[in-house]
């Protein structure tokens, strides 16, 4: 079965497909034989893999799975001009405030416009007229297993009230464009999935 599925460019695991470009990379691809979860938390868990190298050999690998995650770059014209919509937060990992466009996890049948939405409501007050996908990609593809996944958020309209989790204090700003695109990288600018989101986002202006 697996000679067949080769022969027709991509290997079919676990309900998931890669897409081999070239017959070469076969060499580079470690096939999962067995996996157990070690660790759970609310938020993710730790399973433990057993591989077997290309070569035939073993090898045992840690991997954090994770719901995937919705980020939502919203865009507001205003008299002084194009601004984002962002907030404000503390990061625990970090221990330091970060400025972010508004994201967060799916929930459990929830679709990714539906998450970015309710993200953006949430977070901000502010709701959407539309919101278009900009792109997805893997936050770590080493240790995660996780998909991150990038929407714009335009004809915004400010309802006023957060909708906030008991313990997420978040402070919302409005900050020019042209201000996110110079100091990115620097804080409060810290988080890197921002700078994948602002990436997509110059990507869609062509």
């Amino acid at each position: 079965m697996l000679s067949h599925e080769l022969n027709k460019g991509f290997i079919k695991r676990a309900d998931k497909r890669i897409w081999i470009l070239f017959m070469e990379d076969i060499d580079l691809i470690w096939t999962e034989e067995s996996r157990k979860e070690v660790f759970k938390t609310p938020v993710f868990s730790i399973q433990e893999l057993n591989s077997r190298s290309p070569q035939g050999e073993m090898g045992r690998f840690s991997v954090i799975d994770a719901p995937d995650w919705a980020i939502v770059v919203p865009a507001l014209e205003t008299e002084q001009g194009r601004v984002f919509l962002m907030v404000r937060q503390w990061r625990h990992g970090a221990q330091r405030l970060s400025l972010e466009f508004p994201g967060g996890v799916f929930e459990r049948g929830e679709r990714g416009e539906e998450a970015a939405a309710r993200e953006l409501r949430e977070e901000t007050g502010y709701t959407a007229g539309h919101i278009r996908a900009l792109g997805e990609m893997s936050p770590n593809p080493a240790i995660m297993s996780n998909r991150v996944h990038f929407y714009l958020a335009q004809d915004l309209r400010d309802t006023g009230r957060q909708e906030l989790d008991k313990d997420e204090y978040v402070g919302v700003e409005r900050v020019p464009v042209e201000e996110v695109l110079k100091k990115m990288g620097q804080p409060p600018y810290i988080h890197s999935l921002m700078a994948s989101a602002l990436a997509l986002y110059l990507r869609q202006l062509g």
